[in-house]
């Protein structure tokens, strides 16, 4: 089970072909902060149907995209 299980099963409930959260709304979803580790377990949510679109280190935000 990874640490951001959570996070994922959140996105994948969302259901929308694409949308963005701020570090701030992941941290409070996943209940951890985002670390550069984040980049290792990004594909895991590949699994889940989505894939991680752009990291925006300036805005501090992920955007999550659905695959098709």
């Amino acid at each position: 089970m990874s640490k951001y299980n959570i996070l994922w099963e959140y996105v994948q409930g969302k259901g929308t072909q694409s949308f963005k959260l701020t570090f701030e709304e992941i941290e409070n979803i996943a209940g951890i902060p985002i670390d550069h580790y984040f980049l290792k377990y990004k594909k895991e949510l590949m699994e889940y149907g989505y894939q991680v679109g752009k990291i925006s280190m300036k805005e501090k935000t992920v955007i999550f995209n659905k695959l098709d």
